[in-house]
């Protein structure tokens, strides 16, 4: 059996190890690295723009609406535990990740 630090189910809900760099260039979801899936902000790391963005692009990637998505732990934090209530589609940038 192949873990997978990054994430896991918790019945038809994805829980995911997110590490956010805020403030970038663009929004991006680089891939896993380590025992996160990275992901690049444009949005500051401040009054919770952030947080509310990665909720963002994260329901776009799954498919699902914005309310599906919250963040568990961490949300002062860069490493959050983000939970995708029953996602609809699987990113491709994840995808290749189940490959390897």
């Amino acid at each position: 059996m192949i873990v997978r630090p990054w994430y896991r189910w918790d019945g038809v809900d994805l829980v995911l190890r997110v590490r956010v760099q805020p403030g970038s260039r663009s929004d991006d979801i680089l891939g896993v690295s380590g025992e996160t899936l990275r992901v690049r902000l444009r949005a500051p790391a401040t009054n919770g723009k952030a947080n509310q963005a990665l909720l963002a692009m994260l329901a776009t990637a799954f498919s699902v609406p914005t309310r599906n998505v919250t963040i568990r732990q961490g949300h002062g934090s860069r490493i959050k535990t983000v939970v995708v209530v029953n996602p609809s589609k699987i990113p491709d940038a994840l995808q290749a990740g189940e490959q390897s």
